[in-house]
């Protein structure tokens, strides 16, 4: 094996990870020599700056971490600008797909023909233990005579013969199933029927055929999925049914080649070298350590202060004036369900400031799946770089590849069709980057560390009710309905203020069912 291949980062590559020398002791020193473990977020960041550095010419950085504003430089007289990090930033098309592997993800990768998007899935196959050839083998192949039966296996010929019923087929399953990683590749090319089939098996973890079931997680590991596509706009010999595209926790666009890393690429045609058939053994994870990766992942702690921006940004887009006439059912999904334009209801709203309600650029709101993947993904990402806690940029970074696909931009809005802000109708990673920062100079602006009145009206709910007196209870439903006048003096109504009225009202509900339980019992 080449040298070059075998490279792999120092230890420590991130020194302000906390990752220390231990005390020694009297003992420690007449103790042979061990070889030090290497923690687990260490070893994955030795995996991706191997990749970056020897497997995938990588030389793009577009999730960057700053303190402070990064410098700035403007470039030609188109408006085009480049920034210069002041932390360690990272390759998306790299770092996203090796977070998916950590915490059992599904990822999109989307690109032009040849552009290393099954290689990276390939890579991700590999860190698993299983060895180039097989994860090569294992990769389904969209492709328009695809069947369930191709994808899954097939039932014994003579039990089909000899069989009285369904449980007394065996089938022969195909091996791709049991795998760590799945690839499926252009899964725009696959038959509806097939894409349902595929559903089940991403959504619950199981296929079934002729009654019988086989479970497609392995063993004490972690099952990741990885799709690629050429495009995700709707493309591909068959439309993807909106269930699986809806499963897809993150999207990350596939980087175009450099052509300052030619001599590279020239290298490793003349020595007919693949880089998955070079990955270091060192850098492979067993099914025990990626169990381990992901519960650390999810011991993360969200702080208070990121969790109520990301509140706060989440509260935007659901609402939507004169989406129905009960208050409850103003909202987008009301309106996409009822066959209505959601486009044309928030033109109807009249008056409204359109910079303010970021949700006028949406035309839905977002899944309790999304939430959930944001959250992960935003642990996932704060435990690579070796923080104790999610900060807000670690939101920031993994947001826009999360939501791409189920946050959707609202094309009629002004925004998309206005000078430079034109581009972003097609840069969607941009948008919804620039989104999530516009959300967070509004709650600034509005001073919600400092006042949110509902915030402390639940908190005070969340002590409990259990000897709560009448009287007591009567003076916080006289709070809520103060509340809600104080809001309805504001006029043009927010996707901010349609939460808080919805959370109010549950209050009052509450208190009100208490008080009128304790006049029952005297």
């Amino acid at each position: 094996m080449p040298d070059r291949w075998n490279r792999v980062s120092a230890s420590p590559t991130n020194p302000g990870s906390g990752h220390g020398v231990e005390a020694l002791t009297a003992e420690d020193l007449f103790r042979p020599a061990a070889r030090a473990a290497v923690p687990l977020d260490e070893k994955l960041r030795q995996v991706y700056y191997w990749i970056v550095n020897r497997a995938v010419i990588s030389p793009y950085y577009d999730m960057e971490f700053s303190h402070g504003e990064p410098l700035s430089i403007g470039l030609g007289d188109a408006g085009a600008d480049v920034s210069l990090p002041t932390q360690a930033s990272f390759s998306s098309n790299v770092l996203v797909p090796l977070l998916t592997f950590a915490v059992g993800g599904r990822c999109l990768l989307i690109g032009g023909p040849g552009r290393g998007k099954t290689t990276v899935a390939v890579l991700m196959g590999v860190l698993a233990g299983t060895s180039s050839a097989d994860v090569r083998r294992a990769v389904q192949q969209g492709q328009p005579q695809l069947t369930v039966s191709d994808l899954v296996g097939i039932p014994l010929p003579r039990d089909l013969v000899g069989a009285e019923r369904l449980t007394d087929i065996r089938i022969a399953w195909r091996d791709w199933l049991g795998l760590p990683v799945k690839i499926i590749d252009e899964y725009n090319r696959i038959p509806t029927k097939t894409q349902s089939a595929l559903l089940t098996m991403v959504a619950e973890g199981y296929v079934e055929s002729h009654d019988q079931m086989r479970r497609t997680a392995p063993d004490g590991g972690v099952e990741s999925w990885f799709f690629t596509a050429n495009d995700d706009a709707g493309g591909g010999t068959f439309p993807v049914i909106q269930a699986l595209r809806d499963r897809m926790d993150v999207t990350v666009q596939a980087a175009g080649f450099n052509s300052r890393f030619f001599a590279e690429l020239i290298t490793r045609v003349e020595a007919g070298e693949k880089p998955e058939e070079h990955v270091p053994s060192e850098l492979s994870f067993d099914p025990a350590q990626q169990h381990e990766m992901r519960a650390r992942i999810r011991a993360v702690p969200i702080p208070d202060a990121v969790r109520e921006r990301l509140r706060f940004f989440l509260s935007h887009f659901e609402f939507v004036q004169h989406g129905g006439r009960r208050f409850e059912y103003r909202t987008k999904d009301v309106v996409t369900t009822a066959g209505g334009r959601v486009g044309e209801v928030i033109e109807a709203n009249s008056g409204a400031d359109l910079e303010v309600d970021l949700g006028a650029q949406t035309r839905n709101g977002l899944s309790v799946r999304a939430l959930q993947t944001l959250i992960m993904y935003a642990k996932a990402m704060a435990w690579f770089r070796g923080v104790d806690a999610v900060e807000l940029d670690d939101v920031a970074a993994v947001l826009p590849f999360v939501l791409r696909g189920k946050l959707l931009p609202n094309a009629t809005h002004p925004r998309f069709d206005v000078g430079a802000e034109r581009e972003l109708s097609t840069d969607t990673v941009s948008w919804l980057a620039d989104l999530f920062a516009q959300s967070c100079r509004q709650y600034d602006a509005l001073g919600r560390d400092a006042d949110d009145e509902v915030a402390v009206l639940l908190a005070e709910f969340d002590r409990g009710l259990d000897g709560l007196p009448a009287l007591e209870a009567s003076r916080r439903i006289t709070a809520v309905e103060a509340q809600l006048r104080r809001i309805a003096t504001v006029g043009k109504l927010y996707g901010r203020d349609f939460d808080d009225v919805i959370a109010l009202k549950y209050l009052h509900q509450r208190y009100t069912a208490y008080v009128r339980w304790q006049e029952m019992r005297g």
